[in-house]
């Protein structure tokens, strides 16, 4: 679903030391990060430095990474850590229009740890921040790390109640509050939602996803994503079945059909 032009682990080594003006004042936030990576596509404009926490309250079928679904799965990293790594190609980023991304997992189950991350990445390295989320724990979200976010990739995964607790494991209510409280408070929003044949793809559900993010008003584009099995692998490395592994990809004239519904709604679909 994104390009990935770098995929790297978090680095073992500690970072840089702070200021001692910056030391006496700042404190010490850590968390479990999965991994980051720089990429290009979907996780925000431009080139991005994106960081995966781990941990997620849901269950996917389709995840696409298996392997950050644990908070166990990553290794306790300070913010300090990783907004060093990000600040090696602060100008690169910025030259390039992009900025940074914080994705999972789901970055809301770790709020202290992402609060800080997109609060330092925004106030000390001057970047654009994005925050990729399902909405599920939006209520987690503070009010200082919405203003800290600059922009909310926002996974709509289901317009049926039913689909989507099948799909997630959980109920679809908490991510539409999210996205009225984003909508309320005019926070830039792109919206993705998974096609897969034969699970989301009925012209209803996405008729309904459509409908309900063009009423928001603040939703800027809309990623429809084909589905793929390229996390295939990790179930495998994992022990585990992939839940969807009989599951065709859409063609692309489905993929159209689907982006034609939203853009019957005057949304920018991609």
């Amino acid at each position: 679903m994104t390009t990935h032009t770098l995929l790297l682990p978090v680095p073992a080594v500690a970072s840089p030391a702070a200021t001692a003006a910056g030391a006496a004042t700042r404190r010490s936030v850590t968390g479990s990060v999965h991994s980051w990576d720089l990429s290009t596509g979907v996780d925000g404009p431009g080139t991005r430095f994106v960081t995966f926490l781990s941990g997620c309250p849901l269950d996917c079928l389709y995840c696409h990474n298996p392997d950050t679904k644990r908070m166990r799965n990553g290794r306790r990293s300070s913010a300090e850590e990783i907004v060093a790594e990000a600040a090696k190609y602060r100008d690169f980023i910025r030259a390039a229009g992009g900025g940074a991304t914080l994705s999972g997992g789901e970055p809301l189950l770790q709020p202290v740890m992402a609060g800080e991350l997109l609060h330092r990445w925004k106030h000390e390295l001057g970047l654009h921040t994005a925050l990729d989320t399902s909405g599920f724990l939006g209520s987690r979200a503070t009010g200082s790390l919405l203003n800290d976010t600059d922009l909310v990739l926002l996974d709509i995964k289901s317009w049926d109640r039913d689909l989507y607790r099948r799909v997630t494991g959980r109920p679809l209510q908490p991510t539409l509050d999210f996205a009225r409280r984003l909508a309320d408070l005019g926070k830039q929003v792109w919206v993705r939602f998974v096609l897969v044949p034969g699970l989301t793809d009925p012209e209803d559900n996405v008729a309904g996803v459509a409908a309900f993010t063009a009423s928001l008003g603040n939703v800027s584009r809309v990623d429809v994503l084909p589905f793929h099995k390229l996390g295939a692998a990790k179930y495998e490395a994992l022990g585990q079945r992939f839940p969807l592994t009989d599951t065709p990809s859409p063609t692309p004239a489905q993929v159209a059909a689907a982006r034609a519904i939203f853009a019957a709604e005057g949304l920018s679909a991609v």
